[in-house]
């Protein structure tokens, strides 16, 4: 899956986990990581703090039966003070931030999808959605870049609730946190992230919608290859896998990952001096040269995989 396409799905996909359960890296061009060890959670030590922090990198969404902790996850996760997630939990049970969120997923000044599509793919998505039992009179308004989510497979309330056939890495760690007492924090905001995927053009947006549609089974099967190396936890391979060139709005892909893994890292420095914190984000902004782990290292940090 091309690493535009993969970002825009796993953060909204996210998001429509986390709405639904409380109401649900590097650059094309990145070098390998300096290590090549396999793992998705990571010990880190800050210098000036005797105790280590922990960083876990997570899949959003994934089928049930895929869902897994690696050796140590449980034990790190208890020793931690604070659990930190891409976006501050707290704010996906706020209904007033919620709301903010809800009203910026309409485009301005009246356009719609029929502003950016030509009649061709414009019935496309029509007869695509309507098959969905989703009448495009709904959709008219709404930014591609949420569409777009709905184009893979089955995100429906019912597949996201306890028991249902998709998990997400987020919202299991946020409810151990707080069936624990566990504090929780975010690296950005809601307001941040719909900023940052804001300065992809509509046009581009509307693109992808249509490239996601047209791609058809194809979507599921690199979802499926995610999966596997996701549970292979190979990093590195997973980076090579999502920076493949998508056509179009590749030129984002700076603003969308290398930009925001380095935004993380002061951040991610000062908490874990304070004591000991426990940071899960896409697994994809772990590896590559330009990935969270090789700026951690850059900064001064000690980081090796844990591996029981």
């Amino acid at each position: 899956m091309h690493s535009i396409k993969y970002y825009f799905f796993s953060f909204f996909a996210g998001l429509f986990v986390l709405q639904s359960q409380t109401s649900c890296t590097s650059s094309k061009t990145a070098a390998p990581a300096q290590s090549s060890d396999k793992a998705l959670l990571w010990e880190i030590s800050v210098p000036g703090s005797k105790e280590v922090s922990y960083v876990f990198g997570t899949i959003h969404m994934i089928p049930s039966e895929d869902y897994f902790l690696p050796e140590g996850t449980m034990s790190a996760f208890d020793k931690s003070k604070k659990i930190f997630f891409e976006i501050d939990m707290a704010q996906m049970s706020d209904p007033a931030a919620l709301m903010g969120m809800m009203s910026k997923m309409y485009m301005k000044d009246n356009k719609t999808l029929k502003d950016l599509l030509n009649e061709k793919d414009y019935k496309t998505v029509t007869d695509f959605f309507q098959k969905k039992g989703l009448p495009i009179f709904f959709l008219e308004r709404i930014k591609p870049m949420f569409l777009t989510v709905l184009t893979y497979g089955d995100v429906s309330p019912g597949s996201l609730q306890q028991g249902g056939d998709i998990k997400s890495y987020e919202f299991e760690f946020m409810e151990m946190a707080k069936n624990t007492g566990k504090a929780t924090g975010g690296l950005e905001t809601i307001d941040f992230q719909l900023s940052v995927f804001d300065k992809i053009p509509e046009e581009a947006q509307a693109k992808m919608l249509i490239s996601s549609i047209e791609s058809g089974t194809g979507a599921d099967d690199q979802m499926n290859e995610m999966v596997k190396i996701y549970k292979d936890q190979d990093i590195e391979k997973l980076v090579n896998m999502i920076g493949e060139e998508e056509s179009g709005i590749s030129e984002f892909e700076d603003i969308l990952l290398v930009d925001r893994n380095q935004n993380w890292i002061p951040i991610m420095v000062e908490e874990a001096k304070k004591q000991t914190s426990f940071f899960a984000v896409g697994a994809g902004h772990l590896g590559g040269s330009k990935g969270v782990l090789a700026l951690l290292r850059k900064s001064g940090v000690k980081v090796r995989p844990v591996k029981l």
